[in-house]
C-alpha cells in the first residue's frame, strides 16, 4: 500500500529544498479540479511556457490546461471525439489528450503521483538522494521533469530503441540517462538495471511506475474524475457510458476505469496490448513498435480482477495509421472520405500508443455492438510531436505515403477493425492473468506471495488506495504550510 509514515529528519530537508526552490505542491483535489488552484498561481502561469522547468507548472499536471504552448489558464477537460466517418462505428469514442501536459504527455502525472507521497512524508530526501525513473518512454521524461523542478539529481532509464525525440529532450533535463537493451517489450532489462543501481551503494530511491501505487492513485483520482466530467457534459438522458479501454503499459491509466465503475457499475474496463507481444491475451512474448506501453509482464498495480476485456492491436496498424493521420496524402484522403477538416487537423494529437488506444476502442465498440447512444472512453497519451523521427524512418524505409496506401490504411485498420484477438474475461481468465504477476514480482522483484493473494481476495486492497487521497492531501497542505510559501 501507499506508506504515509513521516520521517521527520527527511521531511525537514525536503521542506528546506522546497522553500529554496519556491515550490508549492498541488493537492490531488487541485489536480482533479483546477478551480481550487489559487488565483496567484494562475496569474504566475500567465507568463510561463507549458514545458518550462518552473515550480508553478506543477499546477499544470492536470487534464484541464488551456491548449496553448505558453501562458495558458484552465478550462474544460482536453478531450477529442472521433466521428463515425473516421472510426466506422456509430459509438461515441472520446479520448483525453495528453499533449497539453508539461513534457507533452500525461505520464508526468503518474511520476508526480509516485514522487509526492515520498516527498511530503520525508521518506525521499531530494538533497542527498537521486531519483531513479525506470520507464519505457514518457514516464522517465515526466520523472526527470519533476526532479528538475525539485532541483534533485535524477536517473532516467529507458530502452535504447525508443524514439530519438525522447532521448534528445532527456539529455537536457535528466542528470543521467541510461539506455537498456531492446525496445518497448524489454521491461525486465529495465528492472535488472534498477537492481544493479541498488547494489551500487549510491544514495537513491527508485520510483518504479509498474509497482508504485501512487501511479494508480493519480489516475484513479485525476484521470478518472476528468473522464467523469467529460461524460457529465456530453451524455444526454438516453445515452449510456459503456466502458474505457487503454493499452496497459504500467497499468496506471487503467485505474480510471475503477473510478468510473463506481459511478457506472455496468460499465466495462478493457486492457489492450500489442499483438506481437500478447502477454495478457495469450501469456505470450515478443517485440513490437507501439512505443511506451511495455509488456512481457503484468504490472503489480493492475487491478486484474476488475478488468473485463483484453485485446491486442497489430503494431503495423498503428504505424500505418500514424502515417495516415500525419502525411499530407493521408490527410487529403481522409478529408475526401468525409472526415471533417477540423477533425483531420487535430489527428496529430494522437501518438503511436494513442492510435493503439483508438483502435482498441473501435474493436471494443464492434464487439459489444455499440450504437450512437453509447460512449467509449480512452486516452491519447501523447502526440505526434514524440514521433516525427518515426515518420522520417518510415518514409526512408517504405517510400512516400501514397493516396492508395492511405485508402488501404483507412479501410483496413479503421473501418475494417474487427473483433479478432479479443477475449471477454471470465473469473477463471482474470485469475490466470493475475497469477502471471507471481513470476515477475515475487520471484524477481521481492514482493510477497501473501500480498499477491491479498490483491485478488481482498477488495479492500484496491479501495484502500484512493481512500489515502484525503490523508495525502492533508500531508501536502501541511508540507506547504511548513515552507511558508502556501499563502
Amino acid at each position: 500500500m501507499i506508506d504515509l509514515t513521516v520521517d521527520e529528519r527527511g521531511l525537514e530537508k525536503a521542506v528546506a529544498r522546497a522553500r529554496e526552490r519556491g515550490i508549492v505542491i498541488p493537492t490531488f483535489a487541485q489536480m482533479a479540479d483546477p478551480a481550487r488552484i489559487p488565483a496567484s498561481v494562475k496569474q504566475r502561469l500567465a507568463k510561463i511556457g507549458l514545458w518550462d522547468v518552473d515550480p508553478a507548472n506543477l499546477f499544470r499536471i492536470n487534464w484541464h490546461n488551456e491548449p496553448v504552448a505558453s501562458g495558458g489558464g484552465f478550462g474544460g477537460v482536453n478531450a477529442f471525439e472521433l466521428p463515425s466517418s473516421l472510426t466506422g462505428t456509430e459509438a461515441r469514442i472520446i479520448g483525453l489528450c495528453g499533449k497539453w501536459f508539461p513534457t507533452g504527455a500525461h505520464k508526468v502525472g503518474a511520476a508526480f503521483g509516485c514522487l509526492v507521497p515520498r516527498l511530503v512524508t520525508g521518506q525521499f530526501d531530494p538533497t542527498t538522494q537521486k531519483a531513479v525513473w525506470p520507464s519505457t518512454g514518457n514516464y522517465c521524461r515526466g520523472g526527470a521533469y519533476d526532479s528538475a523542478v525539485l532541483g534533485c539529481a535524477s536517473i532516467a532509464i529507458l530502452p535504447e530503441g525508443m524514439s530519438e525525440e525522447r532521448f534528445s529532450w532527456l539529455s537536457k533535463i535528466a542528470g543521467e540517462v541510461i539506455k537498456t537493451p531492446g525496445s518497448e517489450s524489454n521491461v525486465k532489462e529495465i528492472f535488472d538495471k534498477c537492481w544493479e543501481l541498488r547494489r551500487s551503494g549510491q544514495s537513491l530511491m527508485i520510483f518504479n511506475q509498474f509497482e508504485e501505487l501512487g501511479n494508480y492513485l493519480w489516475h484513479h483520482e485525476v484521470t478518472g474524475r476528468a473522464m467523469a466530467e467529460v461524460l457529465e457534459q456530453r451524455m444526454g438522458p438516453r445515452d449510456r457510458y459503456r466502458g474505457v479501454i487503454v493499452t496497459t503499459g504500467s497499468a496506471g491509466t487503467i485505474a480510471c476505469g475503477d473510478y468510473l465503475k463506481k459511478l457506472f457499475p455496468a460499465s466495462k474496463i478493457g486492457a489492450s496490448e500489442a499483438l506481437q507481444c500478447p502477454t495478457l491475451l495469450e501469456n505470450g512474448f515478443g517485440a513490437h513498435r507501439i512505443e511506451g506501453i511495455g509488456d512481457k509482464h503484468v504490472p503489480w498495480i493492475h487491478n486484474v480482477k476488475n478488468t473485463d476485456v483484453v485485446t491486442a492491436i497489430d503494431d503495423e496498424a498503428t504505424m500505418s495509421v500514424l502515417r495516415l493521420f500525419n502525411e499530407p496524402s493521408g490527410q487529403k484522403h481522409l478529408a475526401a472520405s468525409g472526415v471533417p477538416e477540423a477533425v483531420v487537423r487535430q489527428l496529430p494529437l494522437l501518438g503511436i500508443s494513442g492510435i493503439a488506444n483508438l483502435l482498441s476502442a473501435i474493436k471494443f465498440a464492434h464487439y459489444y455492438e455499440l450504437g450512437r447512444e453509447d460512449f467509449v472512453l480512452t486516452v491519447f497519451t501523447d502526440s505526434v510531436d514524440m514521433y516525427q523521427s518515426r515518420l522520417r524512418e518510415l518514409t526512408a524505409e517504405r517510400g512516400a505515403f501514397t493516396e492508395m496506401q492511405a485508402a488501404g490504411a483507412l479501410c483496413r485498420y479503421l473501418y475494417g477493425q474487427g473483433t479478432e484477438h479479443l477475449e471477454e474475461l471470465s473469473y477463471a481468465a482474470r485469475k490466470r492473468v493475475h497469477n502471471l504477476k507471481y513470476y515477475t514480482w515475487v520471484e524477481q522483484q521481492g514482493r510477497t506471495a501473501e500480498e499477491l493473494v491479498r490483491q485478488w481476495r481482498d477488495d479492500d486492497y484496491w479501495t484502500g488506495v484512493p481512500a489515502k487521497a484525503p490523508e495525502l492531501d492533508a500531508l501536502i497542505e501541511a508540507f506547504n504550510a511548513r515552507t511558508g510559501l502556501a499563502r
